[in-house]
């Protein structure tokens, strides 16, 4: 009975043992189930993108190459299709004013959608922030970066105000809890009827070089220890900044936008190259490949120079994205043979495609392509690493959702005396006085009676220009901010008379005594191809307001601009001239200087040309024969200590 006892008291407790080993063995597995490599801000980026890489499964790895537009997105397409990126396009916006808290809204929810996938990969929200986040109710708005390249200081060779702008602009990002800005354009502009000269910071690529200290402005300044190529956020206040457009857009023949560049190679990359390595030595996260050709090949489908080049000679680590509906463009007429496109862009090395509208689409091209080999894995896999080390590396993973703690910073008061600070660095005096010995400039505060007079005297569109609100702009007061008009009021003394008369007659300029005349003229606002141009003229009634009033009245004519443009047939009957390019909504910054608190420092980063027919000129071309050189600026002395 004993024994019998003890064999199962023995068996009873092997028994246990083995439950026990069985319920440990459970938990381990539990445990290392819940145990996600990936989701450990412990490990290094390189551990987190192969466990993660690991887990995914094609249809995953599709999803994060996949940038769709807000319009068509929702936290049930995204959960559905897998989708990587979300953008705004040009005014696409959650609703006409929209608060910054309405914008944090919509963004979070589209990011709960990516967080509820399998494996719970955020997305990354894109806008088009060119100077400041233009597409946002209120926000600051900067001049564009035809005034920026103007600021430039020279002799320092200190750029510090555009990191500044940058970083002021990445903060307004923030505010509305969006975390990647699709800037800046590196763009070398040769010729000023491409319609998107403004968004270049000059015809010289030395210049455009210095300017790229707005990297460092958007993103954080790279630590020592970073790689070269690497991508580099320094978190929640920093976004994720784009070098575009890959490569060769400033520089199309007769400046038609999407077009074709014809240069030797030399000459293609000594001008156009540079702003790119300098780009990625500052980390740049991401750039974007052109619409644009390079001597007959289309841009979204060069492998040379985006897998052979800036991947591989200039080893960017960051990933490519294309433009809007880039790849369509890469047949003509656009969208003509999609498979093909979608096939020469991932062979070129696109890592994200901006396919905003009819994103499945482009999902079952790419899944057919792959499935049928005639796109290697080894290809998705690189453009999905390339996408998750900037999501890892800008703590996405570890912060997905943003709350409203940053939406003070949008149009705060730092940044709008920050942009007023930039136009007045941005102005260039063109003329001053009919005799250099009786300067216009400074006017005087006090006087009788002063006229201002102009189409864009008081209109925040047309001062801000295009991507403004909305793609194209938009003429009117749409945004908060001061026009030139406002600010003339502001500077004047009480007793000077200000009188606004848009486009006077001579019998309203003979029967009133104007002691001077503020005109301000320029151009409509565009954008893209709406800007080409081949007269670069402004257009009436600006020509007919400074004949009539400049005949009458002693005057400074202030241009509202995207670009020189001709100004040779009135240049006579001009007493004053400043090019003050699209200043954003800081119109005081302009009367900063026509008034005498500030001088006029700024120095044309651009040729000023006599007619169209000499374009395209720059500095340095043998027939360089300007109106106003690269470089020329008359300066003023400020009239007050400031």
């Amino acid at each position: 009975m004993q024994n019998c006892f003890n064999m199962g008291f023995n068996n009873m407790g092997k028994f246990l043992v083995l439950l026990m080993m069985v319920m440990i063995w459970c938990w381990a597995s539990i445990a290392e189930a819940e145990y996600m490599l990936y989701k450990d801000p412990k490990q290094p980026p390189s551990a987190r993108i192969n466990d993660l890489m690991k887990r995914m499964t094609l249809e995953e790895k599709i999803g994060q190459m996949t940038q769709i537009e807000r319009s068509v997105a929702s936290n049930e397409v995204i959960k559905k299709y897998l989708i990587g990126s979300v953008l705004s396009g040009g005014g696409s916006v959650p609703s006409k004013q929209a608060t910054p808290e309405t914008w944090v809204n919509m963004v979070n929810d589209f990011q709960r959608g990516s967080l509820s996938t399998r494996l719970g990969i955020p997305l990354i929200y894109g806008i088009d922030a060119v100077h400041g986040h233009n597409n946002v109710y209120k926000a600051t708005i900067f001049p564009h970066n035809v005034g920026l390249g103007v600021t430039r200081q020279v002799h320092l060779k200190d750029p510090i105000l555009v990191k500044k702008i940058g970083a002021a602009t990445a903060l307004e990002v923030r505010a509305t809890g969006i975390q990647y800005a699709f800037a800046p354009c590196i763009a070398v502009c040769r010729d000023p009827r491409w319609g998107r000269c403004y968004e270049s910071y000059s015809e010289d690529t030395e210049i455009v070089r210095l300017m790229t200290e707005i990297i460092p402005g958007l993103q954080g300044e790279i630590t020592d220890g970073s790689k070269k190529g690497a991508p580099f956020v320094n978190g929640q206040h920093k976004v994720a900044a784009c070098a575009k457009h890959y490569l060769g857009d400033g520089g199309t023949h007769l400046g038609t936008n999407e077009g074709n560049t014809i240069l030797d190679s030399k000459k293609f990359f000594s001008i156009h190259m540079p702003a790119y390595n300098d780009s990625i030595i500052k980390g740049v996260a991401t750039i974007m490949t052109s619409y644009s050709s390079w001597n007959g090949v289309k841009m979204h489908a060069n492998r040379n120079l985006v897998t052979g080049f800036l991947k591989g000679k200039l080893k960017f680590k960051g990933f490519v994205i294309s433009d809007w509906q880039g790849i369509d463009r890469i047949t003509n007429p656009p969208h003509a043979n999609y498979t093909y496109s979608i096939l020469a862009g991932i062979n070129a090395g696109i890592d994200m495609f901006m396919v905003p509208l009819n994103f499945t689409e482009f999902i079952d091209g790419l899944t057919y392509l792959v499935k049928n080999k005639f796109v290697p894995m080894s290809q998705i896999d690189d453009a999905v690493q390339r996408i998750l080390r900037v999501k890892f590396t800008m703590g996405l993973f570890e912060n997905p959702l943003a709350d409203y703690s940053m939406t003070k910073y949008l149009g705060c008061q730092e940044h709008r005396d920050l942009a007023r600070e930039a136009v007045r660095k941005s102005l260039v005096l063109l003329k001053n006085g009919k005799s250099s010995m009786k300067p216009l400039l400074p006017l005087p505060k006090k006087t009788s009676k002063i006229l201002v007079a102009g189409s864009h005297a008081d209109n925040i569109g047309y001062q801000c220009g295009g991507w403004t609100i909305e793609w194209q702009g938009v003429s009117g007061n749409i945004t908060a901010g001061t026009t030139i008009l406002s600010a003339v009021k502001k500077s004047v003394e009480p007793s000077t008379q200000v009188i606004y008369n848009e486009n006077p007659s001579q019998d309203f300029l003979k029967s009133n005594n104007f002691d001077y005349a503020i005109i301000v003229v320029g151009e409509p606002p565009y954008a893209e191809t709406f800007g080409d141009s081949s007269n670069l003229t402004i257009p009436e009634p600006g020509p007919s307001t400074i004949k009539n009033v400049c005949g009458s009245v002693k005057c400074v004519v202030v241009l509202i601009t995207g670009r020189p443009v001709v100004v040779q047939p009135f240049i006579g009957t001009i007493d004053a001239l400043v090019a003050a390019w699209l200043p954003g909504t800081e119109g005081q910054g302009v009367t900063d200087v026509l008034f005498g608190d500030y001088g006029f420092t700024g120095k044309l980063a651009r040729t000023w040309f006599k007619s169209v027919e000499q374009l395209p000129m720059n500095v340095g071309d043998p027939h360089y024969d300007p109106l106003y050189p690269f470089g020329f600026g008359l300066t003023t002395a400020p009239t007050k200590t400031t």
